[in-house]
């Protein structure tokens, strides 16, 4: 486990820091992971760190851009040390989906697949349970 989970996790309200996915629901830790990542010369201390839950951990992988189909061009993904949350997505709580509000938003969905049945399912139980938002 990374030696700064504690910090991390208590800094993200134990809470996915792209997706929100309450990380009390889950039978393990979420991720510690680099919004830009060191084999992209990310540095490798707190201003750089982000809890993830495994599904975006692991479609963020080593990107720094995604898709924006609107302006059918690349754009950099959503940082949580650098980018309020709020500014960039909307979750839907009647179909769990979250929307990205800008390039960035919407990049980032696209890129960590954010919207697949199974998170959107997770999502609307999550909210009738009010973990979610």
């Amino acid at each position: 486990m990374n030696p700064q989970y504690a910090l991390v996790a208590l800094r993200a309200g134990h809470r996915c820091e792209y997706c929100r996915a309450p990380e009390a629901v889950f039978n393990f830790r979420f991720e510690v992971e680099h919004p830009i990542p060191t084999s992209r010369q990310g540095a490798d201390d707190t201003s750089n760190l982000a809890l993830a839950c495994r599904s975006c951990n692991v479609f963020k992988s080593n990107y720094l851009t995604g898709p924006d189909e609107s302006l059918a061009t690349e754009v950099r993904l959503f940082h949580p040390r650098q980018d309020r949350w709020e500014d960039h997505f909307q979750v839907d709580r009647d179909t769990g989906e979250i929307r990205g509000l800008t390039p960035i938003g919407r990049a980032t969905v696209e890129r960590l697949r954010m919207n697949s049945s199974g998170q959107t399912a997770a999502r609307r139980l999550w909210a009738r349970l009010g973990l979610f938002p």
